[in-house]
C-alpha cells in the first residue's frame, strides 16, 4: 500500500489545496477509496498504471468476485449524490467529481448490463497475457522481484482459464477466432517474450521452467477447448444492438452528441472532405497528366483514386516498416520543433514490433507509460501484416500504409499526438487520482487527429502526406459511420467495405481488417471522428476569442495541461 499513499499525499500537498473545504476533504477520501477498491480488484491495470503493490495477482472473474464490484460500485456512486454542489468543491474536484460519476455509471452498465465476460473470450486476455507483459516491458524495478510476479501471476493462469471456461456461453464467433490467435500469442510470449528479463535474473529463470511449461501447457488446453469447443457454439451476435450501443456510446464518448447527431454530422463531413482532399490532389495530378482533359479533371473520385493509388507506389514492407518509422518519428520531431507547434517532453519512446497477442485490431498503438509510473518509456508498437494472409493482401496493406501514410500515422500515434499528449497528461497533477486514471478516449484519440491537421497546415511532409491527413480524416468519419451502422443497425460486411473503399479510398487489405475490428470493438471507433470535431470546434472558439492576439503554440499547450479529460471540461476550464 506504501507506493499509491505516498502518491496521494504528494497529492494531497499542492498548493491548490490549501483552500480545500470540507466538501473537497469527504470527496477526496470517497475518490480515494474507491479507487483503492478498483486497483485491488483489476490488478492488472493498476500494474498497467504503475502501482505496482498488485503486480502478483490477476483479476477474480467469479460470479462472487463480480457482484462484490458491483455493490461497491453502487455504493460508491450514491454517495457521490451529496456533492452535486460544485461551488462547495474547488479546483480540479469540481470537474473530478463527475468524472469519477461519469465512470462509476459505466462499471454498473459494463457488469449489469453488457456482461462482457459471459460473450467476449477476449476480456480475459489482460491476465493471461498482458498481465505478464506489462511485468516485463520497462525495467521499472529489479529483475529478480519481476520475475517472482512473472511467476505468481503464471501460476494463476489456470485459475483465470478455468473462470473463463465456466462463463462463456455463445461468443459471436469472430471473438472467438480472435482469442484463439491471441491464446497463440500468450504461449509464444510464456515461451520465448520473457527472456530478455528473465535472463536478468538467471536463478529465477531456472527455478520458473517448470512454472512455465504448466502454463503453456494450460494455455495449449485452453487453445484446444476454444477451437473444439467454445468455437462450434460461437452463435451470439456481434451486434450489440441500438439499446445498448447507444448508452455505451455516450459512455465512450462524454459527449452531448447524440447517435442521431453524430451519424448526420459525420455524413456532411464526409462530402466536405471528399471535396477537400480532390482539391489537394488536383495539382498533383496535373502534374502527373498535363494533358487530361477537362471532364477527366473534374471526377473527384477519379482524380483522387489516381493520385492515391501514385503515392502508393513508394511503401514499406513487413522488413522495412519499424526501420522506417524510426527514421519519421525523427523527421516528425524536428518538425514540430521548428515550428514551435507544442512543447515537445523528453520522455523516451521506443518503436517496437507489436507483440504477438496483442496483435487482431490495429496496425499500430502507442503504450505510454501509466501515470503513476516512473521514469517509463513509451512504446510505439507496429505489427507486420499476418503470416496467413497472402502476398497480394500484403501489398494491398502496404499500399494503403505506404510511406507518406506512414508518416501521418506516426504523427497520430507519436508527434505530436499520442505519445506527446499523454507526456503532457501525465505531469498533470490534482488531489485526487481520478483524472489520471479514468482518461477520455474522445480527448486523446481526438487530440491525435486533430495534430495530423495541424501538422499538414503547417507544411508537414506537402501536398503528399496532406492527402494522407485527408484519407485518414475520411477514415474517421467512415469509422463512426459503420460503427453506428453495424452495432445498431445491420451493415453487412460488402456494405461496410463498399463504405470504407468508395466513400474513403481505403485499400482492400485495410477495409478487411477494420471490418474485423470493427466488429470487435464497438463504440470506441466513433471516439476519433466526435473526439476532432469536438478539438477543432474548441480551437475556433479561442480564436474567435483571442483574435489576433490567439497563440498556437500557447492554445496547444494549454489544451493538453488539464490531463485527458472529455473536451467539455477542457472548455470549461479555459472559460470557453
Amino acid at each position: 500500500m506504501k507506493t499509491t499513499f505516498v502518491l496521494l499525499l504528494a497529492y494531497a500537498c499542492l498548493p491548490l489545496t490549501m483552500f480545500a473545504t470540507p466538501e473537497d476533504d469527504r470527496f477526496q477520501k470517497l475518490a480515494k477509496d474507491y479507487i483503492e477498491g478498483m486497483l485491488q480488484s483489476n490488478p492488472e491495470y493498476a500494474t498497467e498504471l504503475g502501482d505496482h503493490r498488485f503486480d502478483d495477482k490477476l483479476t477474480d472473474y467469479s460470479d462472487a468476485a463480480v457482484a462484490k464490484e458491483l455493490a461497491r460500485a453502487k455504493d460508491a456512486r450514491q454517495q457521490l449524490e451529496q456533492f452535486n454542489d460544485l461551488t462547495k468543491l474547488t479546483g480540479p474536484n469540481r470537474v473530478d467529481v463527475r468524472l469519477l460519476k461519469d465512470n462509476i455509471d459505466n462499471e454498473i452498465f459494463e457488469i449489469e448490463e453488457l456482461k462482457e465476460r459471459e460473450w467476449n473470450p477476449l476480456s480475459y486476455n489482460q491476465s493471461l497475457a498482458n498481465s505478464l507483459y506489462l511485468l516485463v516491458a520497462r525495467d521499472f524495478a529489479p529483475a529478480e522481484q519481476r520475475a517472482a510476479n512473472v511467476r505468481a501471476r503464471m501460476e494463476k493462469i489456470p485459475a483465470v482459464i478455468a473462470q473463463a471456461k465456466a462463463n462463456l456461453k455463445n461468443p459471436p464467433r469472430v471473438y472467438t477466432e480472435t482469442a484463439i490467435e491471441q491464446t497463440q500469442g500468450a504461449i509464444s510470449l510464456i515461451k520465448e517474450g520473457l527472456n530478455e528479463t528473465l535472463d536478468k535474473a538467471p536463478k529465477a529463470k531456472a527455478d520458473l521452467a517448470p512454472v512455465q511449461e504448466k502454463a503453456m501447457a494450460a494455455l495449449n488446453e485452453y487453445k484446444t477447448w476454444l477451437q473444439n469447443d467454445l468455437l462450434p457454439r460461437s452463435t451470439g451476435d456481434f451486434r450489440i444492438g441500438a439499446d445498448k450501443f447507444r448508452k455505451k456510446l455516450r459512455f465512450a464518448l462524454a459527449s452531448d452528441m447524440s447517435m442521431e447527431d453524430l451519424m448526420k454530422a459525420a455524413r456532411a463531413d464526409l462530402e466536405q472532405t471528399q471535396k477537400a482532399i480532390y482539391e489537394t490532389a488536383l495539382p498533383l495530378y496535373k502534374k502527373q497528366f498535363p494533358n487530361a482533359d477537362a471532364a477527366t479533371l473534374s471526377d473527384r473520385k477519379k482524380i483522387t483514386s489516381a493520385v492515391l493509388d501514385k503515392l502508393a507506389e513508394q511503401r514499406p514492407t513487413d522488413a522495412t516498416i519499424v526501420a522506417y518509422s524510426k527514421t519519421v518519428l525523427k523527421e516528425a520531431t524536428d518538425f514540430v520543433k521548428s515550428k514551435n507547434l507544442v512543447r515537445v517532453p523528453t520522455t523516451p519512446v521506443d518503436i517496437i514490433v507489436m507483440p504477438e497477442f496483442k496483435r487482431g485490431q490495429a496496425i499500430a498503438y502507442c503504450d505510454s507509460p501509466g501515470p503513476l509510473e516512473k521514469n517509463g518509456k513509451t512504446f510505439f508498437a507496429v505489427a507486420p501484416t499476418p503470416d496467413d494472409w497472402n502476398q497480394q493482401r500484403k501489398d494491398s496493406f502496404f499500399r494503403e500504409y505506404n510511406n507518406y501514410m506512414v508518416r501521418d500515422l506516426t504523427v497520430h500515434e507519436a508527434m505530436p499526438g499520442h505519445y506527446l499528449q499523454l507526456a503532457h497528461s501525465n505531469e498533470f497533477k490534482a488531489p485526487t487520482l481520478v483524472r489520471a486514471i479514468f482518461q477520455s478516449g474522445t480527448f486523446v484519440e481526438g487530440w491525435a487527429v486533430y495534430t495530423e491537421q495541424v501538422m499538414a497546415e503547417a507544411g508537414y511532409g506537402g501536398p503528399e502526406v496532406k492527402m494522407q491527413q485527408l484519407k485518414m480524416r475520411l477514415r474517421v468519419i467512415c469509422n463512426a459511420i459503420i460503427d453506428q451502422s453495424i452495432h445498431a443497425g445491420n451493415m453487412s460486411e460488402q456494405e461496410a467495405l463498399d463504405v470504407m473503399m468508395k466513400e474513403g479510398f481505403q485499400q482492400e487489405g485495410e477495409a478487411v481488417a477494420k471490418w474485423k475490428r470493427a466488429r470487435l470493438s464497438s463504440s470506441q471507433l466513433s471516439t476519433y471522428f466526435v473526439g476532432v470535431t469536438e478539438h477543432l470546434a474548441l480551437r475556433e472558439q479561442a480564436k474567435a476569442r483571442d483574435g489576433a492576439k490567439f497563440d498556437l503554440r500557447k492554445y496547444n499547450d494549454t489544451v493538453i495541461s488539464f490531463g485527458s479529460p472529455p473536451v467539455k471540461y477542457v472548455r470549461e476550464l479555459m472559460g470557453l
